[in-house]
């Protein structure tokens, strides 16, 4: 069991925001699954994205990899709410259900967590022990033009972090992680944490988990690379020629990212021990029982997978554990 402040997950396995978490079908069978034991929604807008025929995912015909040029869900952040309202009712579970959710704007942050606060009143979870709701900021989707993932600059992500602080400093109950990109080199690590320490509420970090790591961007396949390109003329395996690598290919890196997160903050050179109750849940090239044993050794307190879950359908739950 991984305990990320007032949430539990038990077993430590559940998926990561991806498409095929998208709508109430695919979070129901998830919570169904006795081989999960917490459930993430799609990266949720307030008004949802507009996704066209250019959002598309294709998998790797060398590996269990994927190249996806999706963006965010294109049902709003209320569709969300009203799903987890019906799956939590119709269940006497622990299992929680992870919220994900992204702004580009602090008031728009506000009003997202204001909505999920509302459902947390009207379900009793704020005085629920364990919750069963909590909130993931999706800081890293590589596909969005015209907007950089903003997990790569701390400090411009500052103002939707107080706006998360000041939920927290309102409500302790409420377990918030942040959903980071694939770092790779130690000083991004260092000023993700060292801006974090700064906005702590009564000597608590209002940050309980890192999604560690989404899908790596400005990657490109060719047509010749992939199951199934998007037509037989296909210049490049995707519409938008890069997008986001998950899966094998981003296996290590993803390792790394658990790892070094990890040292820095409960290891023995740890810099930040005002932010060593942060968990981490692992994610990226989880596509067998090994690779989820590697996830904990690298210092995960959870794992998630995507890739392996489109691929194998809920199903992959039960691999992973078996």
């Amino acid at each position: 069991m991984a305990t990320l402040h007032s949430i539990q997950i038990s077993p430590p396995l559940l998926n990561s925001s991806c498409a095929w978490s998208s709508n109430l079908r695919d979070l129901q069978e998830l919570y169904d699954s006795p081989f999960t034991g917490a459930i993430t929604t799609r990266t949720a807008t307030i008004a949802g994205f507009n996704q066209d025929e250019s959002h598309t995912v294709v998998f790797s015909n060398s590996s269990l990899s994927a190249l996806n040029s999706y963006g965010y869900s294109p049902h709003p952040l209320s569709e969300y709410l009203g799903w987890v309202k019906q799956i939590l009712q119709g269940s006497t579970s622990d299992k929680p259900a992870i919220i994900s959710i992204t702004s580009p704007t602090a008031d728009g942050l506000e009003s997202m967590v204001s909505s999920i606060q509302e459902l947390r009143r009207e379900l009793g979870d704020l005085e629920r022990t364990p919750s069963r709701i909590a909130i993931e900021l999706n800081t890293s989707c590589p596909n969005i033009r015209h907007a950089s993932p903003s997990g790569y600059s701390f400090v411009h992500l500052l103002p939707l972090l107080k706006t998360l602080s000041t939920a927290f400093e309102a409500d302790q109950t409420l377990t918030i992680g942040l959903k980071l990109p694939p770092y790779v080199y130690r000083e991004q690590f260092v000023d993700a944490l060292q801006v974090l320490s700064g906005i702590m509420v009564s000597s608590r970090s209002p940050i309980s988990f890192f999604t560690c790591t989404n899908t790596l961007g400005s990657s490109l396949l060719f047509p010749e690379q992939v199951v199934a390109a998007q037509s037989a003329d296909s210049q490049f395996a995707v519409p938008s020629a890069t997008g986001g690598l998950s899966g094998e290919s981003v296996h290590a890196l993803a390792l790394g990212n658990v790892y070094t997160f990890t040292q820095l903050l409960r290891g023995p050179e740890a810099r930040f021990p005002s932010l060593s109750e942060i968990k981490i849940i692992g994610v990226g090239g989880v596509t067998s029982k090994e690779a989820m044993e590697r996830m904990r050794k690298a210092g995960a307190g959870a794992v998630a997978c995507a890739t392996f879950y489109g691929k194998e359908g809920v199903r992959a739950f039960e691999l992973l554990s078996s």
